[in-house]
């Protein structure tokens, strides 16, 4: 079984998995706070999909909470985003230079095409 140092980084990814959970991590990016009524008006789904959503994100340290009277507000906490890029930052240097190449490969064979047509 293979150990995972920081548990928090697999709820991260699985709650970025989700375009909707994506779109509303997106909305929060813009704005510092919003209500939930606010943040579930673009989407097709009803306000209890986007409670479960939001619990998701909330579970993964995504979001916090705060209640003002009937309204609840809902913020971004970029920490764990943060922890993920890390993450993936240090494969970022194993892949780069293979994508570099595979794009020089790719931009070669197009301009032999291109000539061949003409």
């Amino acid at each position: 079984m293979l150990n995972h140092p920081t548990p928090n980084l697999s709820r991260t990814f699985a709650a970025l998995a989700d375009p909707t959970r994506r779109a509303i991590l997106a909305r929060l990016e813009r704005d510092e706070k919003v209500s939930i009524s606010a943040l579930a008006e673009p989407f097709a789904i009803k306000l209890p999909a986007v409670m479960k959503h939001l619990d998701v994100l909330a579970d993964a340290g995504l979001i916090t909470r705060s209640k003002q009277g009937r309204t609840v507000d809902v913020r971004l906490f970029p920490k764990p985003l943060r922890q993920a890029a890390a993450w993936l930052e240090r494969y970022e240097r194993f892949w780069s230079p293979r994508l570099d190449r595979l794009a020089a490969v790719a931009e070669k064979k197009e301009a032999e095409m291109q000539r061949k047509n003409k």
